[in-house]
C-alpha cells in the first residue's frame, strides 16, 4: 500500500477524566437526634418543673418533717423515728387504718361491679341512653360537700327519706350517722354510690373498642347473654378494670370531704379515716411532724395496695 493511500494516523485527544457524581450527603443522625431531644426536653420542661415544685419537693419535705417535732410556731426539732413509734402505739390511728381498709374493701368492688353492669346496659341501643349516662355520671362532677348535705337529709332520723321509706314496710328507723354500728356502713353507701359514675364512663369507653364480630360469632354458636359477658366482655375489660381498680383504691384511701361533713369522724371514731386523722393532727393539734409521719404511712399503704392489685391483675394491661 502506497503512502498516499495509507490512512493518516488519528490523533487521540487526552480528555480529563469526568468526575463521578458524589453520593448525596446523608444527614447527621446524631445531630438531628440531639435537636429532637433538645426540643422534647424544652416542651416537657414546664411539666417537669411543675411536678418537681409542687409534688416532688413537698413529698421530700414530708419525709423530712416526719422525723421532727414541728408545731408551726417553733423550729423543727429532730426526734428520729419517735413519730412512727407514737403512730404504732396510737389506738386511734390503728382504728382509722382499719376503718379505711374496710371502707376501701367495700366501696371499691361494689361500685366497680355496679358500674360495669350499668356500662354494659348503657352500651346497648337504648332509648335516651345519653340521658341515663349523664344521670349516672352527675354525682361524680357534683361537689362532695353538696352530696354529703343531701345524704345528711336522707339519713336524718326524724325527717329523713330513708327512715320514711323503711317505716312504710314496717322496719324501724335508725340514727344512721349517730350509731357506731351503722355509721361506717352509711358512709360506705355514700362512697360507693358517688364513685359509680366515673367507673361507668371508663367501662363504656373500653366497651367501644370491643369488636362486635366477637359477639356475632358467639351468637352463631348459640352463646347466651351471660356466656357472652363472661367469655368476651369481661376478658376484654381487664385492662380498664386494672386502671379503675388502682384509681378507686387511691380515691378510697384519700376520702375526707364526706367524713368531715357527715360524721366529723364520729361517733367514737367509728368513721375516722387515715386522711381525717392526718387533718386532726395537723390542723387541730398542730402536730405537723406527727401528721407528716401519718401521711408517710398513708403513702406506704397506697403503695402496697397498688402493688397487690397489680399483682392480682398482672398481664391484664398488655
Amino acid at each position: 500500500m502506497s503512502a498516499s493511500t495509507r490512512p493518516a494516523p488519528t490523533t487521540r485527544l487526552l480528555r480529563p477524566a469526568r468526575a463521578l457524581p458524589s453520593a448525596p450527603r446523608r444527614p447527621d443522625r446524631s445531630r438531628s437526634q440531639r435537636k429532637l431531644s433538645r426540643a422534647g426536653w424544652l416542651m416537657v420542661t414546664p411539666a417537669v418543673a411543675h411536678i418537681g415544685l409542687w409534688t416532688a419537693l413537698p413529698v421530700l419535705a414530708t419525709f423530712a418533717l416526719s422525723l421532727t417535732d414541728y408545731n408551726i410556731f417553733d423550729a423543727p426539732r429532730w426526734i428520729g423515728i419517735d413519730n412512727y413509734i407514737q403512730i404504732w402505739n396510737d389506738p386511734t390511728f390503728r382504728l382509722a387504718t382499719w376503718n379505711t381498709v374496710v371502707y376501701t374493701f367495700w366501696t371499691v368492688p361494689v361500685s366497680m361491679a355496679i358500674a360495669m353492669v350499668i356500662a354494659v346496659a348503657l352500651n346497648q341501643n337504648l332509648w335516651l341512653r345519653t340521658w341515663y349516662r349523664t344521670a349516672f355520671f352527675l354525682p361524680q362532677v357534683t361537689a362532695t360537700v353538696a352530696i354529703a348535705m343531701v345524704w345528711l337529709w336522707i339519713y336524718n332520723p326524724q325527717q329523713g327519706l330513708l327512715n320514711a321509706a323503711l317505716s312504710v314496710i314496717g322496719i324501724p328507723g335508725q340514727a344512721w350517722l349517730a350509731n357506731p354500728d351503722w355509721s361506717l356502713w352509711a358512709v360506705i353507701l355514700v362512697g360507693a354510690w358517688q364513685g359509680i359514675g366515673i367507673k361507668m364512663l371508663i367501662y363504656i369507653a373500653a366497651l367501644q373498642n370491643v369488636d362486635n364480630s366477637l359477639y356475632e360469632a358467639a351468637s352463631v354458636d348459640g352463646a347466651s347473654v351471660v356466656r357472652k359477658f363472661f367469655a368476651i366482655t369481661l376478658p376484654m375489660l381487664k385492662p380498664a378494670t386494672f386502671f379503675v381498680l388502682v384509681i378507686s383504691i387511691i380515691g378510697a384511701f384519700q376520702v375526707f370531704d364526706q367524713i368531715y361533713v357527715l360524721t366529723d369522724g364520729g361517733p367514737a371514731n367509728a368513721t375516722t379515716m387515715m386522711t381525717y386523722e392526718v387533718y386532726r393532727s395537723a390542723f387541730q393539734n398542730f402536730q405537723m411532724g406527727l401528721a407528716s409521719a401519718q401521711s408517710v404511712c398513708l403513702f406506704a399503704f397506697l403503695l402496697v395496695m397498688t402493688l397487690i392489685s397489680r399483682r392480682a391483675t398482672r398481664g391484664d394491661d398488655e
